[in-house]
């Protein structure tokens, strides 16, 4: 019995000595990985924009891992499909954060979702920021106008979107007659409509439509019915490119030929396949980013993209780059990977150079910086302006 006793003392010291040794190599690898999050639309009605979104992303890592951070070690992301919903953002973060791990977000680029999941980032201080989030929302807090600590964006703001598109209109395009369609399940969509609603009657326009739609909306011959009635030259339509295709395939069948026009959500490679090459002629949206942009970050990067993907990076692959690059270079002004201290990093960035242009973050955690306007011509984009801030 005693024999016995003792052969399995000696049993238990041994498998608590290997666990041991299990345990250290499991940490050391570990240790030598720093988890980034990508909380992205990888399916949903914006799955276009998480799709562009991580093959960015990946191609920003793989370039840093060349290398490595803090002396050497990798990063790894990590996916969370937020489905393009404002709720499944939510969920979203809560996964990356308590069981992944992860250091910092990048994502989601819907700014309904990023204002839901942002709840859940701030009260764990871990830094998100969203490529292309443009509602003031997403980083200050509308009731008590304080800045959200660890939420930023590499995007403008809608105030200013809208405020381009207006004085674009008015300014170059002459336009006097100007009809909104908004979708009113977003947050984006509204701002991009208050703001251009604003500057637009400022500057001597008339508002002879307001109407509004909702996403997953496929049938609007009704509203443009309305629309049209009012004789606009120009009809404003701050949505997502799977409504404003059929938008404007159903105005141009109806013989609305008036420029439409939109912002940012509109940059996907499914427009045309949605609205149709020629339907889309007459067409522009303000945006951040043109492929055309002739630095020499830029022609590498679309080089590099090209090469990998077999395609053009459109805006949201280029602030998603970026936000990558932003997020590394917090993690080495830290000297650390603990949330906190690289939230802190973050706050402090100024002139870091992207694909996209300069960022520093001003006290709202926002960058300030130049917009494009991109036309359609037979289905292809084409950089028409840049407007500076």
């Amino acid at each position: 019995m005693k024999r016995l006793t003792k052969l399995m003392s000696v049993l238990a010291a041994g498998a608590l000595f290997m666990g041991a040794l299990t345990g250290c190599g499991s940490s050391k690898s570990a240790d030598d990985t720093i988890k980034i999050g990508g909380l992205l639309e990888m399916t949903g009605g914006s799955a276009s924009f998480g799709i562009s979104s991580k093959n960015a992303i990946d191609l920003a890592l793989k370039k840093v891992n060349e290398k490595g951070v803090l002396g050497g070690k990798k990063l790894a992301l990590v996916v969370a499909d937020n489905k393009s919903e404002a709720s499944e953002a939510t969920n979203g973060m809560q996964k990356l954060i308590s069981q992944d791990k992860v250091v910092a977000v990048i994502g989601p680029n819907l700014s309904s979702a990023a204002i839901a999941a942002g709840t859940i980032n701030n009260a764990s201080k871990v830094a998100s920021i969203t490529p292309m989030g443009t509602n003031p929302d997403v980083t200050v807090d509308p009731k008590t106008k304080k800045t959200r600590e660890y939420s930023f964006r590499t995007c403008f703001i809608d105030p200013f979107q809208g405020t381009v598109m207006a004085n674009y209109a008015v300014k170059e395009l002459n336009v006097k007659r100007a009809a909104i369609l908004v979708d009113n399940t977003s947050d984006y969509a509204k701002g991009l409509s208050q703001f251009f609603k604003e500057n637009f009657v400022k500057l001597g326009g008339a508002i002879v439509a307001e109407e509004a739609y909702l996403q997953k909306d496929t049938d609007f011959k009704a509203t443009l019915t309305k629309i049209k009635a009012t004789s606009p030259d120009f009809i404003y339509i701050p949505g997502y490119y799977q409504e404003v295709g059929l938008i404007v395939k159903q105005a141009r069948e109806m013989g609305i030929n008036v420029i439409m026009a939109g912002g940012d959500g509109w940059d996907s490679a499914k427009l045309p396949e949605i609205a149709g090459k020629e339907a889309l002629n007459n067409t522009m949206f303000s945006s951040l980013y043109s492929p055309d942009d002739a630095s020499d970050l830029n022609k590498a990067f679309v080089a590099e993209y090209k090469k990998a993907y077999n395609a053009n990076p459109d805006v949201f692959a280029a602030l998603a780059y970026d936000s990558a690059l932003l997020v590394v270079k917090a993690i080495e002004d830290a000297q650390s990977a603990e949330p906190a201290k690289i939230a802190a990093a973050m706050a402090k960035i100024s002139g870091f150079k992207g694909v996209s242009g300069e960022v520093t973050f001003n006290e709202q955690h926002n960058p300030i910086k130049s917009a494009v306007i991109i036309e359609h011509k037979d289905g292809v984009q084409a950089f028409k302006a840049k407007v500076n801030p």
